[in-house]
């Protein structure tokens, strides 16, 4: 690595092996820093160093040259803390969802701005710059898509200004900041609590017969194990309550087909692993039918596809022999794929895919179904919590909120009686004024 001084030795640029890129470094306020130049010829970084050097002394004379570490230093750290710390305890996704948006909103914006100018002020500015500049193409995303025609959602910026205040958690234990601004937004934009995606009971008997008809008489024939397990897994998370992840780790040893002493019929003691860890469920009744066609249907036979039956036929070998069929063992899973595009269909072939305020429902749905149809049926939501592993106030906040069945009106519609002395003091029988009550009601 060659390096260059300028301005007498005060300045050297320098481009490293990795990089195309030259460099600059100086020291100012007794401190080194250092500076890249974002040019790739020698004249240009030349030129770009000495303005920057010049800058940094102007800043340092009058007296406004800041120090200390930017955003992006407490950006770095975070990123190589969270992915250690968190390991086994939050999912891949959900880690590199932080470093995306690091990489392409908040690094762009506070990269670098010292720690202690990020104010709430700030943070405000970026959620107008985010409001406003949606559809500018962003040069830090990597994605192919055309820039959004809408602003972000209110769920997109919450989890942006999320990713913010754990960065800045991590300067605060490293004792780059002393203390956290406010970072809550100072207009709310959206007060209410809106409701789940779900089926109501008319649309999920609809859904499952019609995922029952396609499972008998299938588009194409090699769909038809496919189409069975689709039914199958309708059934099944509509009667468990599982998350959809939940389902698809679910092994055949982790579901056991148990008496309940309460109800006094069969059902499904299932151990869950997922979001929550290991967790318990037992199932609905009508689970332990769909359990059981799961366990007895077998395993799709592996069969040459069309190419290699007309390459066969083309050199004249021998049709593959069939093997005996295979059944689940216990460490199979009960859904081996997810089938997203063939339920996904399903719900457009019924016209389910969108509920009636225009949100889009997926596997999910199924599991709030559940929920919604155990509220309507009375169950005790304490129970319900448990056995769906997530708390009473999310049920209170998200599913009971829009169930009619949840209002006792014989509790709501009392009526108080009059006294008889009131009565006869307005001049007339008691059951005169109640006839007028109800001449207003009608």
């Amino acid at each position: 690595m060659s390096t260059i001084d300028l301005l007498g030795g005060k300045v050297q640029i320098y481009q490293r092996d990795n990089s195309r890129f030259w460099q600059a470094r100086a020291s100012v306020g007794g401190k080194q820093r250092q500076f890249s130049t974002k040019v790739e010829t020698k004249e240009l970084a030349s030129k770009a160093a000495e303005d920057w050097y010049l800058t940094l002394q102007g800043k340092l004379r009058a007296g406004v040259l800041e120090d200390g570490p930017t955003f992006k230093k407490a950006a770095d750290q975070f990123l190589k803390e969270y992915g250690v710390i968190t390991e086994g305890e939050r999912s891949g996704k959900w880690t590199e969802s932080h470093a995306i948006r690091l990489r392409v909103h908040l690094v762009p914006f506070f990269g670098e701005m010292l720690l202690e100018k990020v104010t709430p002020g700030k943070v405000q500015e970026y959620r107008v710059h985010r409001m406003s500049n949606y559809a500018a193409p962003n040069p830090n995303s990597k994605s192919q898509h055309k820039p959004k025609a809408k602003p972000p959602a209110r769920s997109t910026l919450h989890d942006e200004v999320v990713t913010l205040r754990m960065v800045l958690k991590t300067a605060i234990r490293h004792g780059w900041l002393e203390h956290l601004p406010d970072l809550t937004p100072p207009y709310r934009s959206q007060g209410k609590v809106s409701h789940r995606a779900w089926f109501s009971p008319e649309e999920y008997k609809q859904l499952y017969e019609a995922a029952r008809a396609y499972a008998k008489e299938p588009f194409r024939s090699h769909f038809k194990w496919s189409a069975e397990q689709v039914y199958d897994f309708v059934l099944f998370m509509a009667n468990t309550g599982l998350r959809p992840d939940e389902a698809f780790n679910l092994q055949h040893r982790d579901v056991t087909v148990a008496h309940d002493d309460g109800s006094k019929q069969e059902i499904l003691e299932i151990e869950v692993r997922g979001k929550r860890g290991v967790g318990h469920c037992k199932s609905m009744p009508a689970a332990v039918r769909t359990y059981r066609r799961l366990l007895e249907r077998a395993k799709p036979a592996e069969t040459e596809t069309r190419r290699e039956r007309q390459m066969r036929r083309k050199t004249g070998g021998e049709a593959p022999v069939l093997v005996a069929p295979e059944y689940p063992q216990p460490t199979d899973r009960l859904f081996p794929g997810n089938h997203i595009r063939m339920f996904n269909n399903l719900l457009d072939r019924t016209s389910l895919k969108f509920d009636r305020d225009g949100k889009p429902r997926t596997a999910y749905s199924l599991r709030h179904t559940y929920i919604c149809m155990r509220l309507m049926e009375g169950a005790d939501i304490y129970q319900i919590a448990k056995n769906c592993r997530t708390s009473v106030e999310m049920i209170e906040k998200h599913y009971a909120v829009h169930l009619k069945n949840t209002l006792d009106a014989a509790a709501i519609n009392v009526l108080k009686a009059k006294s008889k002395g009131k009565a006869k003091a307005s001049g007339q029988p008691r059951r005169r004024v109640l006839a007028d009550a109800t001449e207003i009601q009608n």
